[in-house]
Parts: structure tokens; C-alpha cells; sequence
């Protein structure tokens, strides 16, 4: 899927998206409706993905334009810290990204140290000169780690007030004790953003992978919100127990010809008691992802499988599929342990092949193993098969768990839209 516009559609909607890395909350923010004016990506192994997938580069130096539906959006390639926005004030109705925040120790915390690569002092002075009417913000679950909370309740704080700007020379904890009193004050709501932090599971909202991450959403104060709407349309919809009952009842295995021992061997592994029913969608499992997931824009279609004799690290273009290249050599060990295909894949990680936990190998239903192929682990990741991703297999891998899920991003930009619909409607 080229993130383009229609010809001949109109958007009444528009975004930026900031650290856009392989496209992954892009999409999704586009797919919800929001015509593109602008993304910024430091790697560049991920802008030649998003250049090859409907952005045009802004030449060093240049100008970039404001598109029209139907034009191509720009993409400034290069450090956040170097690009104005001060041309998209007032333009801008979602400011999109997942701001890279680096570990931050204990020690560093309590001494007031923070590492330089941490971005969210960047997405902060985009919302201070386009003034969005929403962000959204992805992140690690990491950063509700005690050692953590200090400074991350910091960033909250910041993102409720924007406007209040950190001064050189300030420690992060001056800055948090001038933000507590300026919240206590009130004032001008339309320099105020209302923030709601969801910590979330991607399997929750029907992504065939375990994926901890906090969802940041914020919506300018002024605009009249509803945030109890918003939070019910964001509440997951899918889960472990309706996985376990559909496989108990039969349901699950109806959809896929899995062999009688493998179907014996993970039901005796299930629960004695079956979980009371919850109203939910059964957990989507690895299984799922490769025979197709009706209802995923660009993944309906089965993968097939890949012969023993193609794990050559060659293109052979299983079935028309791009990057669906079978890798030689996977292990398991200790510690090192693959993915189970009746079960949601584990998180996908930003690394190569052999990164620890086993998070790329999976185990087929004859007991031997593989390493995930790159389109595989796209789907568990919920990208279409037409997304076109650059560099040797590393970096598309790198792109891949850096990414937001797709599937996970539109639910939550949906759901920023309808928020905005209604607060408009109703003005």
C-alpha cells in the first residue's frame, strides 16, 4: 500500500509524522483519514523505505511544500533538531511519531543527567510551532519502570503544557516543580493539551504479536474533547481467554489443517478450567498471520510455506511475495527459544536474526525450525504485503521493531479522528 492520496478525494484531515522510521504509525494515521503534509526520518536505510513507498525527498536545503491531495508528501531526510515547522502553524490537525528516549539510569535520573539522543524535547518544540490539534506518541513500556516514573511523569507534565519552555541551563526537575504550579493555575486552553498515557498490549487489539508499549495521546484543551469516548473506543477488543476457548471449542482449528498431534499437544498445555467467556476476539496467533488475516488491509493472503532446500538467503519469489526469503542456520537453546505458531509471536525486535530470546526463529508443525522471514515478520507486525522495505535484511528488520504496529496505530487514530469529528460537531 503507497501511502498517496486518491485522485480526486478530498481529505479534510492532515498530519505530520516525526522519527517515521519504516512507515509503520504512518500508515496507520493515514489509513484513519489524515492526508500527510510532512515526515522527518534520521536513517537512511528508512527514508529509502518511505521514499520507495510515495515520498519525495525535500532537497537538502529546500523548501518543502505543502501538498495537495494527490501530490506527493515530502520527506525531509536528516536530525529533527535542524527542521522548521514553523511554516505548518495552524495546519496541522495530528502531529504523529514515536520519539526515540534512550535509557535513562537511576543515577542519571536522580543527578539530573539525560541522554542527548532522547527526542521528546524535539516533538515538544513541534507542538509549540504547528500547534496540532492532537499527538500521538508511541514508546517503550520500559519508561513505567520505578527508576523511570520520575522523569517520565516529567514528560506527561510537559506534553499537558508545551508552551511552558524549558530554558537552557535548567535541570529537569526546576522545570517539573514550575510545570506543577502552572498546572494548579489554569489559563489559556488553547496553549494546554489534554494527556491520556495507555499502557497496551498489541495482541489486545488484534495483532498477531506480544508487544508491551505505552500509547500517548494528546488533545489540545480548547477543543472540548471527549475524553471518556475516546478512551472506550481505545479499549482492546481481543484476548488470551477467547484464544483459549476458540481453541478448546474447536473453533480455531476449523480455520487452519493442523496436523492431530500438533492440535493434541497444545490444547494439553492449555488451562484445565476454561476461561469464562469475555465477549472478545480470540487473540490472533502467528498461525494466523501466515494463512492470511481477512479484514488486515494488504495480509489476507496465505504465505506459503518455504521449502528446506530455499533457506539460501536467495529471492525466489515464493508465491509473488516480496522479502519472503528463507535464512539458514537458525538455533534454539536455552534462553533461545522460538515462536510457537498457535500463539502470538513474540515482540519483534530491532535486530538482525540471532538477537536474544529467539525472537525471529519459529517452530513448524513437523518439530523442525526457521528463522522468520522478513515478510513473515512484517505480517506479525501487521504491514502490507506491498510495503516495500530497503536494505539487506538487517536493516528491514531493524525498520520492522521500530516500528509501531499498523493495526495497533489505526485503532488509536480512529479514534483521535472521531474525538475531533465529535468535538467539531458539537461546537
Amino acid at each position: 500500500m503507497v501511502l498517496e492520496q486518491e485522485e480526486g478525494q478530498v481529505r479534510d484531515r492532515s498530519a505530520v509524522e516525526l522519527f517515521a522510521g519504516g512507515g509503520g504509525l504512518a500508515m496507520a494515521v493515514h489509513r484513519a483519514g489524515f492526508r500527510p503534509l510532512l515526515f522527518n526520518e534520521f536513517a537512511k536505510r528508512a527514508c529509502e523505505t518511505l521514499a520507495s513507498n510515495g515520498a519525495e525527498r525535500v532537497p537538502e536545503g529546500g523548501v518543502p511544500w505543502i501538498p495537495e491531495p494527490g501530490e506527493a508528501w515530502p520527506l525531509i531526510e536528516g536530525d529533527v533538531r535542524g527542521v522548521d515547522f514553523e511554516y505548518l502553524a495552524g495546519r496541522v490537525d495530528v502531529l504523529a511519531g514515536g520519539p526515540p528516549c534512550q535509557p535513562f539510569s537511576l543515577g542519571g535520573v536522580a543527578k539530573g543527567d539525560e541522554d542527548e539522543r532522547n527526542m521528546f524535547p524535539q516533538m515538544f518544540r513541534a507542538i509549540r510551532e504547528m500547534r496540532p490539534r492532537a499527538v500521538i506518541c508511541e514508546n517503550v513500556r520500559g519508561l513505567l519502570r520505578p527508576s523511570f516514573k520520575p522523569y517520565f511523569e516529567y514528560i506527561l507534565r510537559e506534553m499537558e503544557l508545551p508552551f511552558e519552555e524549558r530554558l537552557e541551563n535548567v535541570t529537569w526537575q526546576e522545570h517539573d516543580a514550575v510545570l506543577r504550579e502552572r498546572i494548579t493555575e489554569g489559563g489559556d486552553a488553547s496553549r494546554r493539551y489534554q494527556v491520556i498515557m495507555t499502557p497496551v498490549n498489541a495482541a489486545d487489539y488484534g495483532v498477531p504479536q506480544i508487544r508491551q508499549r505505552i500509547i500517548i495521546v494528546a488533545f489540545r484543551a480548547d477543543l472540548g474533547v471527549d475524553i471518556a469516548r475516546f478512551k472506550r473506543l481505545t479499549e482492546p477488543t481481543f484476548s488470551e481467554a477467547a484464544l483459549i476457548r476458540s481453541m478448546v471449542e474447536g473453533d480455531y482449528w476449523d480455520r487452519h489443517n493442523v496436523p492431530e498431534q500438533v492440535r493434541k499437544c497444545v490444547l494439553e498445555r492449555l488451562p484445565n478450567v476454561l476461561p469464562v467467556a469475555d465477549g472478545k476476539r480470540p487473540w490472533r496467533t502467528l498461525r494466523d498471520a501466515i494463512a492470511g488475516i481477512e479484514g488486515i488491509e494488504g495480509c489476507e493472503k496465505p504465505l506459503p510455506p518455504v521449502p528446506v532446500e530455499w533457506l539460501d538467503r536467495q529471492e525466489h519469489y515464493l508465491g509473488g511475495f516480496r522479502d519472503h526469503i528463507g535464512w539458514p542456520d537458525a538455533r534454539i537453546y536455552p534462553g533461545h527459544t522460538p515462536n510457537e505458531l498457535d500463539r502470538p509471536a513474540k515482540t519483534v525486535k530491532a535486530g538482525v536474526h540471532g538477537v536474544p530470546g529467539g525472537e525471529s526463529v519459529m517452530m513448524l508443525d513437523d518439530g523442525t525450525h526457521r528463522y522468520m522471514t522478513v515478510r513473515e515478520a512484517a505480517r506479525v507486525m501487521t504491514f502490507p504485503d506491498d510495503w516495500k522495505l530497503q536494505g539487506p535484511r538487517g536493516e528491514k528488520m531493524r525498520q520492522l521493531g521500530n516500528a509501531v504496529p499498523v493495526l495497533l496505530g489505526e485503532v488509536f487514530a480512529e479514534a483521535v479522528a472521531d474525538a475531533l469529528h465529535e468535538a467539531e460537531r458539537r461546537s
